[in-house]
C-alpha cells in the first residue's frame, strides 16, 4: 500500500500543478484590472499624472507588471511557501483574509457531516431491513422530497418557519454580538447560530445518502451468504451489522467520500444565505470584486480537498474490503 500511496501522491502533485495553470490562466482572461480596483475611490480630485503613478505602483505591488508566465511562477512559488498573495479588496495578505473564514467553514461542515452520518446510516439500514413497509415507504417519500428540493428553497422555508414565525434560531452570524460568557457558554452560542445552516445542509443531504445506504444494504441482504448465515441460526443483529453492512460499505464509501467533497463546495450557497463568514462567502465576494488572489487560493483549497478525498476513498476500499488490492 505504501508504494501505491506514493504513486498517488505524485499523481496528485501533477494534477495540482496542471489545475493551477488552468485556473490561473482562466482568471487572467477575465475582464477587469485588480490594480484599478485597488485604487477605486481614491481617484476623485486626483491629478491624472498622480493617479497614473499610483496605478503603476499598484500594478507593481500586485505583480501585474510582469509577463503572465512569470506571474504564475511567482504565484505558485509563493503559494507553496504559504504566501497566497495580497488581497486588493481587503488590503491585506490573503492568508489573513481566509484564516478565520476557513475555520468557520470547517466547523460548519464537520458538524453537518457528523449529523448526516448519525442519521443516514442507521436510517438506511432500518429501511433496508424493513423494505416496503409503511416506515420504509414514508422515509422514501420524504427522502425524494428532500433530494429534489434545492438547498436555497429549504433554507428560505426554514428561515420563515424557525427564524421569522417562531424566532427559535438566529438568521445570520457566528455568535451573538457582544456576547460575554464562559468558554462553554460561547460554544453553546456558536452552536445555536450554527443550528439553522446545519439543518439546511442536513435536510439537503439526508435523502440522497439514506437512499444510497438503503440500496447498498438491500443488495447485500439478498446475497447467498446472508441466507446461509440465517440458515445456520446466526442472530439477525449479527447478520445485519457484521455480515451485510460490512459488505455494503464499498459502494457507501464511494458515495459518502464524493458527498463530503461536494459539501465543502456546496456550502458557498448556504454561507451566503445565512451570512455565515466562511470561505464560501469570501469566494463569492472575491468573484464579485475580482479579487483573484483570494479566489485562486480558495479554488486551490477545493482542489486539494477533492484530491485528498479520492485518495482517502481508495485507502478506505482496502480497509472495508480485504479483497481489494492497491497496486
Amino acid at each position: 500500500m505504501a508504494k501505491y500511496i506514493t504513486k498517488r501522491l505524485l499523481y496528485m502533485v501533477f494534477v495540482f500543478f496542471i489545475l493551477s495553470i488552468l485556473m490561473f490562466g482562466i482568471y487572467k482572461m477575465v475582464p477587469g484590472d485588480p490594480a484599478r480596483l485597488l485604487l477605486e475611490g481614491s481617484r476623485q480630485g486626483m491629478k491624472p499624472e498622480v493617479y497614473e503613478m499610483q496605478y503603476q505602483q499598484a500594478r507593481k505591488t500586485l505583480g501585474l507588471d510582469k509577463p503572465i508566465p512569470v506571474q504564475y511562477g511567482v504565484w505558485i512559488t509563493n503559494m507553496l511557501k504559504g504566501d497566497f498573495g495580497y488581497s486588493s479588496t481587503y488590503r491585506k495578505d490573503v492568508i489573513d483574509v481566509v484564516s478565520e473564514p476557513l475555520k468557520n467553514t470547517i466547523q460548519l461542515n464537520i458538524v453537518a457531516i457528523i449529523v448526516v452520518f448519525a442519521i443516514t446510516i442507521p436510517l438506511g439500514i432500518i429501511c433496508a431491513v424493513k423494505k416496503r413497509s409503511a416506515f420504509d415507504n414514508t422515509i422514501q417519500v420524504f427522502s425524494v422530497v428532500g433530494y429534489s428540493l434545492p438547498e436555497f428553497i429549504i433554507a428560505l422555508v426554514l428561515i420563515c418557519l424557525l427564524a421569522v414565525k417562531v424566532s427559535a434560531f438566529p438568521v445570520s452570524g457566528v455568535s451573538t454580538p457582544g456576547f460575554d460568557g464562559t468558554a462553554f457558554q460561547k460554544m453553546l452560542d456558536e452552536l445555536w447560530h450554527m443550528a439553522l445552516p446545519t439543518l439546511v445542509m442536513v435536510l439537503g443531504s439526508v435523502g440522497s445518502i439514506t437512499r444510497y445506504v438503503r440500496a447498498a444494504m438491500i443488495e447485500s441482504l439478498s446475497m447467498d451468504y446472508i441466507r446461509t448465515a440465517r440458515a445456520k441460526g446466526v442472530r439477525e443483529r449479527v447478520v445485519i451489522y457484521s455480515h451485510a453492512f460490512r459488505n455494503a460499505l464499498l459502494p457507501i464509501v464511494t458515495i459518502v467520500t464524493g458527498w463530503v467533497v461536494s459539501v465543502f463546495s456546496g456550502s458557498v450557497i448556504i454561507e451566503n444565505i445565512f451570512l455565515w463568514p466562511g470561505i464560501g462567502k469570501v469566494l463569492f465576494d472575491g468573484l464579485m470584486q475580482q479579487d483573484f488572489m483570494v479566489v485562486l487560493a480558495m479554488q486551490m483549497f477545493y482542489v486539494i480537498i477533492a484530491l485528498l478525498g479520492n485518495l482517502i476513498m481508495d485507502i478506505a476500499y482496502c480497509m472495508v474490503d480485504p479483497r481489494v488490492k492497491l497496486d
